[in-house]
């Protein structure tokens, strides 16, 4: 798969969705976490988690999922409950729920096509893409081996 960093007119860096304080306690979090990211591309992570969780709730039911990086900004996000759930209030209007696939579930055309529309998405809700952030595919292993994340608003 290939993913063109995409910058159409009129676009958002995502980072904006979510305040500096927040932005800080998430950053810490994933470098707290995952010591082998630096505070700069945890930054990137978490601007990319704020527009895919946007980006979700503007298409509901179209399973979504997050590169292995931007999952590790969505899980930091989730421990922050209500930032996040305020977060989730104020940018999509109602809350996005991280929902792990079971193991022997699929997504439909698989996890990469669903990164494809997850990007796609992202880019028609107006934020900017970082690419090198999506090239894996997210093994969501604090839920369980080999889950992938379907957001799902309600």
């Amino acid at each position: 798969m290939t993913i063109v960093l995409e910058h159409p007119v009129g676009t958002t860096d995502p980072i904006t969705l979510v305040g500096p304080q927040v932005a800080d306690r998430l950053i810490r979090r994933i470098t707290t976490d995952h010591p082998e990211i630096g505070a700069s591309t945890a930054r990137r992570i978490v601007g990319q988690a704020a527009a895919f969780i946007a980006a979700s709730g503007q298409q509901p039911g179209s399973e979504l999922a997050p590169s292995e990086l931007v999952d590790y900004g969505w899980h930091a996000f989730i421990l922050h409950t209500v930032d996040y759930a305020d977060f989730c209030r104020r940018v999509v209007g109602r809350f996005v729920h991280h929902v792990p696939t079971d193991e022997d579930e699929q997504i439909p055309g698989g996890a990469a096509s669903a990164r494809e529309r997850s990007v796609a998405a992202i880019v028609a809700a107006g934020y900017t893409v970082d690419a090198e952030l999506w090239q894996s595919t997210a093994d969501c292993n604090q839920c369980h081996a080999g889950c992938h994340d379907s957001p799902r608003t309600g």
